[in-house]
């Protein structure tokens, strides 16, 4: 088959989840025999072409018209789509939520929204109205799609609040993780009471009550030390969510704070392998890749309860649930990790278990081959797919 994504991320030059993802499915689908494409606008006024182990990665120009860059950004993909049709014809095309908007309602491949959480999604958490523009995009995205990928249970049951499947084919299958790069290091020395964050530094990723309750585990554990890893988030006006936390939090707390900024990928395993636990309160995610990761490294892991994290994580057998709005319980659930330090290992080596189990990358990569082959073999007229149930996936359509 030939795979194609339409992407704008991808991290031989952007970090982002879902470039991530892209990168670690489209190696795997490559080494099964499969032939991926990832095409997306660039940042330069030239076309760039990539080579990463197999995938083909293209960066198209980006439009000189700033202001207007929507048109000419969609006629430049249409067309890089058509003359690649003609050369390699392509079986599946793949993008997120909105990234169908604009592309054709009849084509001679399977078109594919994988839900990685839109718009529409996280309107909820970050309790905003759905702007017109956006939400318009992603409704006539769904409208154009031939079946959906999500990522969770949660993100599939959630969007179906805003927006309508159609009853065409959808699947859950989890993203997978490349456990050659998260792994344990057993020759890395734990830090007592230290706790580790990873992602954005933003609001809906919990990091201000993750400050707020460290007030409350420091009077306990007056060692104890936050690292905080990612970049920086920017409003509108262009100002910094660091330097807000940094006037809103006591110094006293922040003296016991480090923010180091956006990381490279491959430097998380050893932070997180170093650090006695890693907290995630995230208000809403769609899978959370961050807290699996960690878990493969084989470090205990506080991550929210809400969204998807029943999902990844059975509360005190292969991890830590908080309720991320409650500072309170953050706090607590951190202090009563370190005061029993042999349960967290035990919850710590679980986790490992069932992370490798369930994101593992050679499984998950079958069964979104199977997916993609039964579109394949179902035809173009809507209806007509053929569902049934295999041992690996349930084809459903609701």
């Amino acid at each position: 088959m030939h795979i194609c994504f339409l992407s704008h991320e991808y991290p031989l030059w952007a970090t982002g989840g879902i470039g991530t993802f892209i990168q670690t499915l489209g190696r795997a689908l490559v080494r099964h025999g499969h032939r991926v494409t990832v095409v997306g606008i660039g940042r330069s006024l030239v076309r760039q072409d990539f080579n990463d182990q197999g995938v083909s990665v293209v960066r198209l120009p980006m439009s000189r018209i700033r202001y207007a860059q929507v048109i000419p950004n969609v006629i430049r993909i249409r067309k890089f789509l058509t003359s690649l049709y003609r050369e390699l014809p392509i079986d599946i095309l793949e993008s997120s939520e909105a990234g169908l908007a604009f592309m054709s309602y009849q084509t001679p491949y399977h078109k594919v929204i994988r839900l990685h959480g839109g718009h529409h999604f996280f309107a909820e958490a970050e309790q905003r109205n759905i702007h017109w523009w956006k939400g318009w995009q992603e409704k006539v995205s769904f409208k154009k799609s031939d079946a959906f990928i999500a990522v969770s249970e949660f993100v599939k049951s959630h969007t179906c609040k805003y927006l309508s499947y159609r009853q065409k084919p959808i699947t859950v299958i989890p993203l997978p993780l490349d456990s050659t790069l998260f792994r344990p290091m057993p020759n890395v020395e734990v830090v007592a009471h230290s706790l580790v964050f990873a992602g954005t530094v933003c609001e809906k990723k919990g990091v201000r009550q993750l400050l707020m309750a460290l007030d409350k585990v420091r009077k306990r554990f007056p060692d104890v030390h936050l690292d905080i890893y990612g970049r920086d988030w920017f409003d509108k006006e262009g100002k910094s969510y660091v330097d807000r936390l940094k006037k809103e939090i006591s110094s006293s707390v922040l003296s016991h704070v480090t923010f180091h900024g956006a990381i490279m990928r491959h430097q998380l395993p050893l932070i997180f392998a170093s650090a006695e636990l890693c907290v995630f309160p995230s208000h809403m995610e769609t899978l959370g890749l961050v807290a699996p990761e960690a878990m493969l490294t084989g470090r205990p892991v506080l991550f929210s309860e809400t969204g998807p994290g029943p999902e990844t994580i059975i509360h005190g057998m292969t991890g830590l649930l908080c309720f991320p709005l409650d500072v309170s319980d953050i706090a607590n659930k951190i202090i009563d990790a370190f005061e029993h330090p042999g349960h967290l290992t035990q919850i710590a080596e679980q986790g490992m278990i069932f992370a490798r189990e369930k994101f593992d990358l050679e499984r998950i990569t079958i069964r979104n081959i199977e997916f993609y082959e039964l579109l394949r073999a179902g035809g173009r007229q809507r209806g007509s797919y053929i569902l049934e149930k295999k041992r690996t996936c349930d084809w459903v359509v609701i």
